[in-house]
């Protein structure tokens, strides 16, 4: 008996579909909580981040750690 057959008998198909369902449920999740409304200033912020100046990387100077 080979391994193919062992695998094509053993029922696994469900798990791949729940695996879809699962994915397809966090995938919107995901979308839901980015776009939401109310998160904008949010976004916005954290988009901004690297572009602000860190009081920890102004105090250390140009030669690095102290």
């Amino acid at each position: 008996m080979r391994l193919s057959d062992i695998m094509s008998n053993a029922g696994l198909a469900g798990y791949a579909e729940i695996a879809l369902i699962l994915f397809i449920l966090v995938f919107l999740a995901v979308v839901i909580r980015i776009f939401w409304p109310g998160r904008k200033r949010e976004m916005d912020a954290a988009a901004r981040l690297p572009l602000e100046d860190d009081d920890e990387k102004s105090t250390r100077g140009k030669d690095g750690p102290p």
